[in-house]
């Protein structure tokens, strides 16, 4: 039997544990507790969880026993930023960050007829001997990035958690509405506001940059598109958060049959080309060759869905797993022809500050 409670912002930041699932977009938040395992076959009223980066690996999602729920605007003075993280930190990246431009060097000269583009990723690896507080590392998430996607999912075989703040909507399905809102094409924010309005106006007249997103656009909307009576695909525009300018385009459709569920929607898209690449399968090999890592849930997805298949998935992007003395954040840039490796690892460089600045990192 599932029990929901109506909280205010603050009581539900207070009240996340390691254990829990937290979810939450610029209107509402739930957390949910008492998780445990479900199969995607098993009705239940809630079913919360994170899919892995391999498509081919089960996901891993779980039916709570509590879920406490903010359904306003929850962001708010009693949803204050927590103090600066204290204590002694040690950081290594993976790989450094001259070794991620030769693997982009290398991934540059793969391309050909047959290959668009790659996703490639590096990862930095935090040591905090006196400890990471989950419930502070959301409240500052929270603070600096209003607009995005937050979450915090519990992970699998004693993993930790998967902390984030992603500004980029997977899918959301209500009813037999489905929308998506796919990201590629990336700039750092300026310094100041004229340097800032610069990398924006930069970005949209980027020719390399347009290309990465139209790649991604026209893959989203071919495989929504047989599952849909009509869909919809806007202009790209703008879409920015505390670290980064992106391109992004709004999808849209009305589905054949409303009783497709979301998490049926997000496992048929995921991985889109914004977190692989494509062709997928080449894209995939590549990855596996040249990132010196297992991504795990990072560039999966992390949603909910309910007993009519309603829901919401998000892309696990600007995330990092956390476990009680550890982090390990990751960060991934898009590689087409006409990509400068030196802008990549800088590109990579900036998404990392969204959860640097979280743990009290940026300096």
């Amino acid at each position: 039997m599932l029990t929901t409670t109506r909280v205010t912002g603050h009581e539900l930041l207070d009240g996340y544990v390691p254990e829990s699932f937290f979810f939450a977009t610029p209107r509402r938040a739930l957390l949910a507790g008492g998780c445990v395992p479900v199969d995607p076959a098993d009705p239940a009223p809630l079913v919360v969880g994170a899919l892995p980066f391999d498509s081919g690996a089960a996901p891993h999602l779980l039916a709570p026993r509590t879920v406490r729920s903010v359904p306003e605007p929850w962001r708010g003075p009693g949803v204050a930023a927590a103090a600066p993280v204290s204590g002694a930190y040690r950081v290594r990246a993976v790989p450094e960050p001259a070794r991620y431009e030769t693997a982009v060097r290398q991934l540059l000269a793969r391309f050909g007829p047959a290959l668009d583009k790659v996703v490639l990723a590096r990862a930095l690896d935090v040591d905090a001997p006196a400890g990471i507080d989950g419930t502070a590392l959301l409240r500052r998430l929270a603070a600096r990035d209003p607009d995005g996607y937050l979450f915090a999912a519990a992970l699998p075989s004693d993993g930790g958690a998967l902390v984030g703040a992603t500004p980029e909507l997977l899918v959301e399905k209500a009813g037999d509405r489905v929308v998506s809102h796919p990201l590629a094409g990336s700039r750092p924010r300026g310094a100041t506001p004229e340097a800032d309005r610069a990398a924006a106006a930069e970005l949209r007249a980027s020719p390399k940059d347009r290309y990465e997103h139209d790649v991604v656009v026209a893959a989203i909307a071919d495989t929504l598109r047989p599952y849909c009576a009509g869909l919809d695909v806007a202009e790209p525009a703008l879409a920015r958060t505390d670290t980064m300018w992106h391109l992004g385009t709004r999808i849209t459709g009305r589905l054949r049959d409303p009783g497709t569920t979301s998490l049926e929607l997000a496992r048929a898209l995921h991985p889109t080309p914004a977190v692989c690449g494509r062709p997928t399968a080449a894209a995939r090999a590549l990855i596996g060759e040249l990132e010196p890592f297992d991504r795990e849930f990072f560039t999966g997805a992390v949603g909910w869905y309910d007993w009519a298949g309603d829901g919401q998935w998000v892309v696990s992007i600007r995330c990092a797993r956390v476990r009680p003395d550890t982090a390990r954040l990751y960060a991934g840039a898009g590689i087409v022809p006409g990509s400068d490796p030196a802008a990549e690892a800088a590109e990579t460089g900036a998404k990392f500050g969204t959860l640097l600045r979280a743990l009290g990192l940026d300096t």
